[in-house]
């Protein structure tokens, strides 16, 4: 009795201290005073201002765009690799494996310099697409790595049953194994979503004159105080991502039962 409850305490202790943070930033979105030392009311008005503030706004237009783009072309890539690998045997498969991860381990500062060093040699001017490209290439290694433990998971008959019955491999792929692959790839799709939002280093390197990111912008306004409509700005997108999560997981676990009850 005494063990389980330490470790609920412990488990708790672990959850408090990485939400804490969080429920702070939020709190202090509704406070009425720019100081982070006081509590003086309860106020909207940082929302409000956030709103009418140009900078953060044309910052929030580009995060989303670059995000949502980027996010739609790994996964659509990252997928499509994923099966690729997952089809290769031996020591390709190993080499490609290896490649794929070294993105993941590689520190962010040297695939931004790199990126940086290959948009100036191939002459291409710097700003939302040479950022693009950055957001897709760093994306792609987290979908393929989401979708492949998907597809070990498949029986490997499968795909040749459904070619066995008439369909094109084209059509068993889309009729078939990506059904069977979808948590995956949503799985990926959010985390290159999220990764896409959250980054700064690549973002910094490869950007131009006029484009940043909502991360470039708040290190420029966090070098002068933290304003509390940046509170106000992520205490918005925490509960976005966080009401996408749960609808995503509720339609996860609606579909599951259906497959249950099907077999």
């Amino acid at each position: 009795m005494v063990i389980k409850l330490l470790k609920r305490m412990y488990t708790l202790f672990i959850f408090f201290f990485l939400y804490a943070p969080i429920l702070i930033l939020v709190i202090f979105s509704f406070n009425n005073s720019k100081s982070r030392a006081h509590w003086d009311g309860f106020t909207f008005k940082w929302y409000a201002e956030l709103f009418h503030d140009q900078q953060i706004m044309t910052s929030l237009y580009y995060t989303l765009l670059i995000a949502i783009i980027a996010s739609v072309v790994a996964t659509v890539i990252g997928t499509a690799a994923a099966i690729g690998i997952h089809n290769m045997r031996g020591i390709q498969k190993t080499f490609t494996m290896n490649i794929t991860y070294l993105p993941v381990l590689n520190p962010d500062i040297v695939t931004g310099i790199s990126l940086m060093l290959l948009f100036i040699f191939l002459n291409i001017p710097t700003g939302f697409i040479t950022m693009l490209l950055a957001h897709i290439t760093f994306n792609l290694p987290f979908v393929i790595l989401s979708v492949l433990p998907k597809l070990k998971q498949l029986n490997n008959q499968i795909f040749d049953a459904a070619l066995d019955l008439g369909a094109s491999p084209l059509t068993a792929y889309k009729k078939v194994i990506l059904p069977q692959i979808m948590p995956g790839v949503v799985t990926g799709f959010l985390l290159a979503f999220t990764m896409s939002i959250d980054d700064f280093v690549i973002s910094f390197f490869t950007t131009g004159s006029g484009v940043s990111n909502l991360a470039i912008t708040i290190y420029s306004m966090a070098r002068r105080g933290i304003n509390p409509k940046i509170n106000a700005l992520l205490t918005l997108m925490f509960v976005s991502i966080l009401l996408l999560l749960i609808l995503i997981n509720n339609r996860m676990s609606r579909e599951d039962e259906r497959k249950e009850k099907l077999t």
